[in-house]
């Protein structure tokens, strides 16, 4: 099985090196081929996306991304910064469907914002369209206000659309995964002042025909965001448009202590994926050895049982984590007092003694 390795920009090579080396650990006969994305794309090809990267991910069986982005390239067209080559390969891999668990480990309690006793036990799924909404949309960019109190003036825009098909094959993502957790599913739009979320809503609602021994809810985006603080246990699987996904994901991050914890799985048609950590590149921490590679690590995990069919050695690295937090090991963004800091090679070099 040939598995891609994108490691891109910031803690990005870092924390894939740690992911590699749990991969190759595991005894499998993987064919893993690195290239550069995102600024490293840039900086030797001219672009974020280079041709030869795109193909080799078109040819992999899976992809396991870093991160993308640096302060640096800031300055770049927006159509040449590290970040568009996410959306290209969303765009080119048909990934649709972005799914970021968020659970808590009991050793983590402490390091999660909340009381204990509000978020100790969490663990959620929350299921993100990926190539709709305002973030693929057209028409976009800058014009001359057409109307209005500032008519003539220059105006920025963007168009949030959804097709009735996109709507449905994410809702039967959501259900299908709902059955296999506790059969609940909360809906998360803005049918109240958008036309585009009370198209969603209507299609959802369809959907949910087809999976009757599954509970509906929805809920709009506001009053979600301020449960998934207020009662996030009372959540079972999400499922939402790009734009509120993407802020939803990032928030649930924090319940479980850090978003270096956070994999995340994007999905198409096929169940072939690209894996990544939810946090960003950081740049202002990289090469200093501090990051932490277990989202990254577990991703890897997320990789090997949805997209390559191991099961099994998806639970030996799930096991070998929450082994190793249970022996107190800590990277600072988890670090608290009684336990033991370490960096992301020795975080990785534990993992794989873990493995057994």
């Amino acid at each position: 099985m040939k598995i891609a390795i994108l490691p891109g920009d910031g803690i990005g090579p870092e924390i894939t090196a740690q992911a590699v080396k749990v991969l190759n650990a595991l005894g499998e006969s993987f064919e893993l081929e690195s290239a550069e994305v995102g600024g490293a794309g840039y900086a030797a090809h001219g672009h974020p996306l280079p041709q030869g990267t795109l193909a080799l991910a078109k040819a992999a069986d899976a992809v396991l991304l870093g991160a993308v982005g640096d302060f640096k390239y800031d300055s770049l067209e927006r159509a040449l910064r590290p970040e568009q080559a996410i959306l290209g390969l969303r765009k080119e891999l048909g990934l649709f469907a972005n799914l970021r668990p968020a659970i808590l480990y009991p050793e983590l309690a402490g390091a999660s914002t909340l009381k204990p006793e509000v978020v100790s036990g969490l663990d959620i799924l929350i299921i993100r369209e990926l190539t709709g909404d305002v973030y693929f949309g057209k028409p976009r960019g800058v014009r001359e206000c057409p109307d209005g109190p500032f008519a003539g003036q220059r105006e920025g825009f963007d168009t949030m659309r959804y097709a009735e098909g996109e709507i449905r094959r994410i809702a039967h993502v959501a259900f299908q995964a709902a059955r296999k957790r506790n059969r609940r599913l909360t809906s998360i739009d803005k049918a109240n002042v958008l036309e585009t979320f009370q198209f969603w809503r209507d299609i959802v609602t369809d959907v949910h025909k087809e999976y009757q021994d599954v509970e509906l809810e929805h809920m709009y985006i506001d009053n979600a965001a301020m449960q998934l603080v207020r009662a996030p246990k009372k959540f079972d699987v999400l499922v939402t448009g790009n734009m509120f996904g993407d802020i939803l994901s990032d928030e649930a991050a924090m319940l479980t202590g850090s978003i270096g914890m956070l994999p995340s799985a994007s999905l198409d048609v096929n169940n072939k994926g690209l894996y990544e950590p939810s946090h960003g590149s950081a740049p202002d921490i990289a090469g200093k050895g501090i990051a932490n590679p277990l989202a990254t690590i577990l991703s890897a995990a997320m990789m090997l049982r949805f997209t390559l069919g191991k099961p099994e050695q998806a639970d030996r690295i799930d096991n070998a984590v929450k082994k190793v937090l249970s022996q107190g090991l800590r990277t600072a963004d988890i670090h608290e007092e009684g336990t033991t800091r370490v960096g992301t090679e020795q975080m990785g070099d534990a993992v794989v003694k873990a493995l057994g």
